[in-house]
């Protein structure tokens, strides 16, 4: 699956929605540990009960950023300056990051 979202933020702002434990937890999980470096891990963790663990495959600071599911399939996304703000283009083979990214972009439109 493939989906672009524009942003109305700069990539860095992005980047750090994307790599920072206290941001996803503001949009994705619950509760997040990240080290969003090339070989670093993730543990999101929601308050059903649910943990998905990840691990980064590629980190270019407010460039690229590919995470391998440990339990399924793999996220991929590249970030892109444009006229207003960033457009985020995400590849996966799991959904859950695209439907709560467009929710994020669609609170940051109007915000």
């Amino acid at each position: 699956m493939t989906r672009e979202i524009v942003f109305p933020v700069p990539p860095d702002e992005v980047w750090e929605a994307l790599t920072e434990s206290e941001q996803l937890e503001e949009w994705f999980a619950n509760d997040v540990e990240f080290d969003p470096r090339e070989g670093g891990n993730g543990v999101f963790r929601w308050d059903d009960g649910e943990e998905r663990r990840a691990t980064v495959v590629v980190a270019e600071p407010g460039e690229r950023l590919v995470l391998d599911w440990d339990d399924e399939g793999e996220v991929e996304f590249t970030l892109e300056e444009v006229e207003g703000g960033t457009l985020l283009h995400v590849r996966e083979s799991t959904p859950e990051f695209s439907t709560a990214l467009e929710l994020r972009a669609q609170a940051l439109s109007y915000a």
